[in-house]
């Protein structure tokens, strides 16, 4: 049988594309020029799911990846993994450095790099493009001098590596995430996250203590919290939030009721195991058991039995 495609952010030579090969070796890539591209071929059916790039540890969120997912149709994160991101000066073979006058790149590249072009190419101009791989492309077409991309993109495009390694920051690294349309979800593994959009009724003192505290006082540990423009008209947001647990965990199944009464929508992103296979910290008091007893006891008082 034909197995559908996982599209990501194209094309050939992305960090998008080893994020896939990362999460599903065998899975026979998809190219797409955007992220909103490949996440709709998952939504139309061209695409049995997406690997898209969502948070950056020097960058912070990906806002395209947010957005998409806060306002078009449901789809669902069913898994997570960490892809280091390490930049190359990547050119056509025989250039110098000297010779540089235009470097192209996402739009992500140069923040993580901006110390070295600061340094080494401060009169250079920069040029924002769709992807990694596609400053390659035009870097070997000639219509940049000169990409900022992995290395591994250099062979694919018949470039030389001009200088490796030009990224500010030694440890960076991309959170990816695979998409899929609504499925049953993985099983909780005690390592697991949680990932919503939570939109606001109407803006008012306290609004955001009211979401906070939804998690608070189950003791569930945020470790994403963002808020974003709804584009409907200024001052009007929505919160993206990654936290700590599984929809399973009763203290997160608490916590969404909860939100679904304070906010005007709650759209769920998924429940998913961590991909740094770290504990989830249960405070005394919110496991599971402690809310079962709790629940049992609650129903022996209202059948006259304390």
């Amino acid at each position: 049988m034909w197995a559908m495609p996982y599209a990501y952010l194209g094309p050939e030579g992305t960090f998008s594309e080893a994020a896939l090969r990362a999460a599903d070796p065998a899975a026979e890539p998809l190219s797409c020029p955007t992220i909103q591209a490949a996440l709709g071929c998952v939504r139309d059916g061209t695409a049995q799911r997406a690997v898209v790039p969502i948070e950056s540890s020097v960058e912070g969120v990906v806002t395209a990846t947010l957005d998409d997912l806060a306002h078009g149709n449901d789809l669902v994160i069913v898994a997570e993994l960490q892809i280091p991101i390490a930049f190359a000066l990547l050119a056509r073979p025989g250039t110098a450095v000297g010779d540089i006058k235009r470097v192209g790149g996402h739009p992500q590249a140069m923040p993580q790099c901006r110390g070295w072009l600061a340094a080494h190419l401060p009169d250079c101009e920069w040029v924002p493009l769709a992807s990694n791989a596609e400053a390659a492309r035009q870097a070997a077409d000639g219509q940049v001098d000169a990409a900022l991309a992995g290395a591994f993109a250099a062979d694919r495009y018949g470039l030389a590596v001009l200088v490796p390694d030009v990224h500010d920051r030694a440890n960076a690294v991309t959170r990816f995430v695979v998409v899929s349309p609504p499925r049953p979800l993985p099983a909780r593994t005690g390592a697991d996250r949680t990932s919503l959009a939570a939109f606001l009724t109407e803006d008012h003192p306290g609004a955001l203590l009211e979401i906070l505290t939804e998690f608070a006082v189950r003791g569930i540990n945020l470790t994403t919290i963002q808020s974003r423009p709804t584009g409907d008209r200024l001052g009007q947001y929505y919160f993206f939030i990654d936290c700590e647990g599984h929809v399973d965990d009763a203290r997160v199944g608490e916590a969404l009721m909860g939100l679904r009464r304070v906010c005007q929508e709650v759209r769920f992103l998924g429940s998913y195991a961590r991909c740094d296979g770290a504990s989830t910290a249960v405070r005394p008091g919110t496991s599971d058991p402690e809310f079962a007893e709790a629940a049992a006891w609650l129903g022996r008082l209202r059948f006259g039995r304390p």
